[in-house]
């Protein structure tokens, strides 16, 4: 039985609800390896017309589970581990792209580094007044591989790049400006008007919503699967640096920001 990722039938839409409330909904190698699971699940549901994707609790995902990428630091040969684990999110991200059925990210609370990379993986974003929105990863020594093409094609390169080279959070009024949110709704309302879209969506003829996302990800954006390999062989690389183990480790120790002059 899946322990990380709760799946929820409501047609015509499937509900796939990353578990993990008290860790932030953040993401283990087994909570990538369920994700992928429940989107082969409902890949087979016929009456399932779209699927959202949404955390439980209050946040969606704080990201990249430290704590357990903290534990990895201390083996002797991680590199190994990561050679396995990185082409996970990889296929995981490449599953959400090619599913042939519309994906709804239904969005409360804080999203960051890897989480943002999902949810931006969605077509569209239904997101909480609330939610804020960041790329840390440069604060912590690490590489957001999977966020920057993602959020590149959805917000433009200016706007990318000063996200991720600042990793500061943005609200989501600012978020929905530079578009890398389709709609603002009031927390108790995300779930549903998610599911609502769904049912807009189901309107449309099952076989055209797969040819054009095909087109939309493959033929349009054709370049977005190159870019995201080489994201993630530099995600790969950042995290055998000293910066990422100092980073990492004075974020779970709290000690705010790192100086990098040291």
């Amino acid at each position: 039985m899946p322990e990380h990722v709760q799946i929820r039938k409501d047609l015509p839409s499937g509900t796939i609800i990353i578990d993990r409330p008290a860790l932030r909904n953040a993401l283990s190698p087994q909570t990538i390896r369920e994700l992928q699971t429940a989107f082969e699940d409902l890949h087979g549901e016929r009456k399932v017309r779209g699927v959202i994707l949404t955390g439980a609790g209050e946040c969606f995902s704080a990201g990249t589970d430290l704590k357990h990428l903290a534990e990895q630091f201390e083996l002797p040969d991680p590199e190994h581990l990561w050679e396995e684990e990185i082409p996970e999110i990889l296929t995981l991200i490449e599953t959400m792209l090619r599913f042939p059925k519309p994906i709804v990210a239904a969005v409360s609370g804080p999203v960051a580094g890897m989480g943002l990379a999902l949810m931006l993986a969605a077509d569209f974003v239904v997101a909480a007044e609330q939610s804020r929105f960041s790329v840390p990863e440069v604060k912590l020594g690490l590489l957001p591989g999977f966020a920057a093409p993602l959020l590149t094609r959805r917000s433009g390169v200016s706007h990318a790049q000063r996200l991720i080279l600042t990793g500061q959070a943005i609200d989501a009024d600012v978020a929905l400006r530079l578009q890398i949110i389709d709609e603002l709704v009031k927390a108790d309302q995300v779930w549903a008007r998610a599911h609502q879209w769904a049912g807009e969506l189901a309107q449309g003829a099952p076989s055209s919503h797969q040819l054009a996302r095909q087109l939309i990800n493959e033929t349009i954006s054709e370049d977005l699967f190159t870019q995201l390999s080489i994201g993630a062989a530099n995600t790969a690389a950042a995290r055998s640096t000293e910066a990422a183990r100092r980073g990492v480790q004075a974020f779970l120790q709290k000690k705010g920001s790192v100086d990098w002059n040291e």
